[in-house]
């Protein structure tokens, strides 16, 4: 069964709903539920894909303790059990919730790309760089890049998230918090690149948000999800090419493939679809964590 909203079954303050996951007000902490609602190009579709918040929730917790003895992270538990008459149905709500530490969020959006593709393909084609970095002559799209790039976005809570330089993430944040946050950054990326090598996976780029609390930066939000990072197959990799990513891709290839003008809520997601993408989260967990 999937879950569009746990509004009706939390007792405390819903706070913000995002695009796919609510945040309630314990007092102390935070409530995070994470639901199984997706969206593309800035819509939240319908249907939703069930057991997708589950995926989310669940590979978070594990990577935010696999990392958790060398970065600091907001995570108090993810037991519904202890969360008492705040959850009305336990059950629906099991290994969806995370109660974290009450951190105030630096708004800087911190992407690591170890390959170039994407976004960041995009402004190599037209410039010769990304985010201010000059990048070699002649790479092609997918290349894997001689060393990890931190390539920072300032973000926005209503539209798309701005590409900046680190010398405006300097004039943003300061140039010592900036130098923290990119430092912590690539020693998160090049960690679970190389575990992820180790189960066939290359992790192409992927992004992280910090926040502060008693003045130290702690790692906060979801880390290493498909919602979050770019996984690919190593059997799937290719130059030249649009690799399948192993996440929301199905939606992506249908919504393509459709007459959708982007502009306007697009239809349903036909059942196959919502399907073939729900395998694709199950599957990177499985392949990540079993």
């Amino acid at each position: 069964m999937a879950l569009s909203t746990a509004v009706e079954l939390i007792s405390v303050p819903l706070l913000y709903k995002g695009k796919v996951r609510e945040l309630y007000d314990l007092g102390e902490h935070y409530l995070i539920v994470v639901t199984d609602r997706i969206s593309a190009f800035d819509y939240v579709l319908t249907p939703d894909v069930p057991e997708k918040g589950n995926v989310l929730n669940r590979l978070s917790a594990f990577w935010f303790d696999q990392t958790k003895e060398w970065m600091e992270n907001h995570v108090v538990h993810t037991d519904v059990d202890l969360l008492g008459d705040v959850v009305k149905d336990k059950e629906q709500l099991k290994d969806r919730v995370m109660v974290t530490r009450k951190a105030e969020r630096i708004d800087i959006e911190c992407v690591v790309r170890g390959y170039i593709t994407g976004g960041g393909w995009r402004q190599y084609e037209a410039s010769g760089t990304v985010n201010g970095i000059e990048l070699p002559k002649g790479l092609r799209k997918n290349s894997k890049l001689e060393h990890p790039i931190f390539t920072p976005a300032a973000k926005n809570d209503v539209g798309h998230d701005e590409d900046i330089s680190m010398a405006q993430m300097e004039e943003i944040v300061g140039k010592e918090l900036a130098q923290e946050l990119k430092a912590k950054s690539l020693q998160l990326y090049e960690y679970a690149r190389d575990y992820c090598e180790k189960r066939g996976i290359i992790l192409a780029d992927c992004k992280f948000e910090f926040g502060m609390v008693d003045g130290n930066v702690i790692l906060i939000d979801e880390i290493f999800t498909p919602d979050a990072s770019r996984f690919w197959a190593k059997e799937n990799y290719a130059l030249d090419v649009e690799i399948d990513s192993m996440d929301k891709e199905p939606v992506r290839t249908y919504l393509a493939s459709t007459d959708w003008d982007k502009n306007s809520q697009p239809d349903p997601l036909p059942q196959q679809v919502v399907e073939a993408t729900s395998a694709r989260y199950k599957d990177i967990m499985k392949r990540l964590t079993m």
